[in-house]
């Protein structure tokens, strides 16, 4: 594939520089001053490399400068390769002469406490003072193997030599960024830009990823964090690879930032600590790996950007044990495998073995030794059927007799022809060679292919799933903790469905609203100061006469009083029966911002850690479809006789709370409504808090 060398002025000096300065430069191409001029010079750099040593006249057969103000020319880029107090000293005299961009690969900065981060500061400011990026400090650089600008001392170019192809790697370790790079490597894929910034202080992960989208050439991003110091950069980035056609993946490494939430929420608990980053990768259609294995084992299918369509997958194989295998990995991982079409069964039935299944996953038998025509036919008939968007093709056995270079031949021409996702699974290094390089991609056990094959068909749907317009934020009138009557109105404007409920002062006058009500009542004793209440003795079901409400009224009243809450108020609220209790939440994160969570209510909700998280704003769609990943999903469909639930009203009301989030998020804390009554026909919500910033 034919690469253009340039990303955009915007990045110039940084991914293309003219000229390359390197402080500390060392004629030892093993040392940390002198591995950037070899790899420079090996890979076929064709800018000016400048050396600087004053106590070298050469070095590795270039010209050395004894300082910056000895060159010719003002570098667009430098290196800086001295330690301590030195490196200060140069980064400062870098950004006075009007250097674009320094790598500072010098450590001892903010890594090490606070008095490294105040000098860390400093430099950032003079930098900027000047108009220069750095990238760093701690930072083992940056390479372009495209044109061979390589400022970076990894030893592992040594050990791998590098290829340009449409892939970028952006992590603040550098360890983390050579592991995938090698990984790539040995699976024969070429990697265009590698970039590792350490401390993050300036030119950090999320920025250059944003400059990296840009590039045509570029089609997959691989991402390592230990902090996302800058969301909404990266949400642009991602905004702009879902119209490029990139994909980025990523992983965290370490504990996720530190999230204050309120001790009166419940939801923030239920979260956890990569909640709200969860749900912000989804919502921006970043895939979130959970090793550097995950990082990298996709990337096949991402480069060969065929359509995965819905997911639904065909298991072929000629062993039975081995379609087995793969549909208990599909299974284990969520992807689905399709029903095939009553046309496709009966075409197949004519092209298999008699004793073979037709059904999917589909047993070739060992029929396929002595029968060259039968795959091409089986395949093709399989990519006609409209219920079969991807394929797994296992070959566990492929001695003598078994035309492997033709199967191999056979299936890259009907990823084309079909424009369909192929993989292949082989145990034998020589079998998966053939198709590696026909461009199939391969694997040698079955639950990688499955887990490649379930994550690109996700990851393109988040792509394709829409952003919804934000609400408009609105001014803050709440301070601290709302009681439940004032929590209920709030949500009942916003548009969530309320229970029916009035609020007194009295016995009497709870009896008197109760009875226009009818029916059975619930009577609650109701005050910010305690937003749980049950624990207290402030909730009372299932009251029948006037005699009861008014009898739990003089409990709640009398509750209230000895927990320092004289002239209380209740809360007469009708009773709801629901088919299942469910909980709507909201944390608003300070980094991500407002995080609803959707999942099993009623009062076991922490122990029972079955909930979903989205970041506003979102659709109702995509609360469907994050629903339907609850454990509890299968009951909502209706169960044991029970009808079904209205799981479309549960969505409408968690859209309608993420609105409210987005608009009250300059001063909202936290929000809970539990339980929320799902009914065969709409949902109540029977009980909520909501928490505001304390006023300044």
């Amino acid at each position: 594939m034919a690469h253009n060398n340039k990303i955009g002025s915007t990045a110039l000096s940084l991914f293309d520089p003219s000229s390359v300065a390197i402080i500390g430069a060392s004629d030892d191409p093993n040392k940390v001053g002198g591995r950037p001029i070899h790899y420079m010079r090996k890979f076929g750099y064709a800018g000016r490399i400048l050396p600087i040593n004053p106590k070298r006249e050469s070095v590795q057969g270039l010209p050395c400068y004894t300082d910056l103000g000895a060159l010719d020319i003002i570098p667009e880029a430098a290196i800086i390769a001295v330690s301590g107090l030195a490196a200060v000293e140069a980064i400062k005299a870098c950004a006075r002469l009007g250097v674009a961009t320094v790598v500072v690969m010098a450590s001892g900065f903010a890594e090490t406490g606070e008095s490294g981060r105040q000098v860390q500061n400093e430099l950032v400011e003079c930098a900027r003072l000047h108009g220069m990026r750095l990238i760093g400090p701690n930072a083992q650089g940056f390479a372009n193997f495209a044109n061979g600008a390589v400022l970076n001392f990894s030893t592992m170019f040594m050990e791998v030599p590098p290829a340009d192809g449409p892939i970028a790697i952006v992590s603040q370790s550098g360890a983390a960024s050579v592991m995938p790079y090698a990984m790539l490597r040995e699976q024969g894929y070429g990697v265009r830009y590698l970039a590792a910034t350490g401390n993050d202080a300036d030119l950090g992960v999320s920025e250059l990823t944003r400059l990296l989208v840009d590039d045509p050439h570029i089609r997959l991003i691989l991402v390592y964090v230990e902090t996302v110091s800058n969301p909404l950069l990266l949400a642009e980035a991602a905004h702009i690879a879902r119209q490029n056609g990139t994909h980025i993946v990523l992983l965290k490494g370490g504990v996720s930032h530190k999230g204050a939430v309120a001790a009166a929420s419940h939801t923030g608990a239920m979260v956890g600590q990569d909640g709200a980053l969860d749900a912000f990768l989804e919502k921006h259609g970043i895939w979130r790996a959970h090793d550097i294995h995950e990082l990298v084992n996709a990337a096949p299918l991402y480069l060969d950007g065929f359509a995965p369509g819905a997911g639904r997958t065909v298991v072929m194989s000629h062993s039975g044990a081995v379609g087995v295998l793969c549909a208990d990995a599909a299974e284990r991982v969520g992807l689905p495998l399709t029903e095939l079409a009553p046309g496709t069964t009966e075409r197949l039935k004519g092209l298999i073995p008699d004793f073979a299944s037709a059904a999917n996953p589909l047993d070739l038998t060992a029929a396929l030794l002595g029968n060259g025509a039968m795959f091409p036919a089986v395949l093709q008939t399989l990519g006609d059927d409209p219920q079969a968007d991807m394929f797994l093709i296992g070959i566990p056995v492929a001695g003598p007799g078994y035309d492997v270079p033709g199967l191999a031949q056979t299936t890259a021409r009907f990823m084309r022809q079909t424009g369909k996702p192929v993989v292949m699974t082989a145990p034998q290094a020589d079998v998966r060679a053939h198709f590696q390089h026909a461009g199939v991609p391969s694997f040698r056990h079955e639950s990688d292919a499955v887990a490649a094959l379930r994550q690109y068909a996700r990851h393109c749907q988040w792509q394709g799933s829409p952003l919804p317009a934000p609400s408009a934020a609105q001014p803050g009138s709440h301070t601290g903790l709302q009681d439940e009557a004032v929590s209920l109105q709030l949500l009942a404007d916003a548009g969530v469905p309320v229970v029916e409920h009035a609020v007194c002062h009295d016995p009497e006058s709870a009896a008197r609203i109760a009875a226009n009500f009818g029916g059975r009542i619930v009577i609650k004793g109701c005050a910010a100061q305690v937003p749980h209440k049950s624990e207290h003795g402030l909730v009372h079901l299932n009251l029948a006469d006037p005699q009861a409400v008014q009898a739990a009224a003089r409990l709640c009243l009398g509750a209230l009083d000895q927990l320092g809450v004289p002239h209380g108020q209740l809360i007469v609220a009708r009773s709801v029966k629901g088919l299942h209790e469910f909980m709507l939440g909201v944390v608003v994160d300070p980094l991500f911002g407002p995080l609803v969570v959707i999942g099993e209510g009623g009062t076991l909700v922490e122990i029972r850690q079955d909930t979903v998280s989205l970041l506003a704003p979102f659709t109702q769609a995509q609360v469907l479809e994050a629903i339907s990943r609850l454990r509890i999903a299968p009951v909502l469909k209706g169960a044991r006789g029970q009808p079904a639930l209205d799981v479309d009203a549960l969505a409408r009301a968690a859209v309608a709370l993420g609105n409210f989030a987005l608009q009250h998020q300059a001063d909202l804390l936290s929000v809970d409504v539990n339980p929320v009554m799902v009914l065969a026909e709409g949902v109540v919500a029977v009980d909520a808090v909501i928490e505001y910033r304390e006023a300044p």
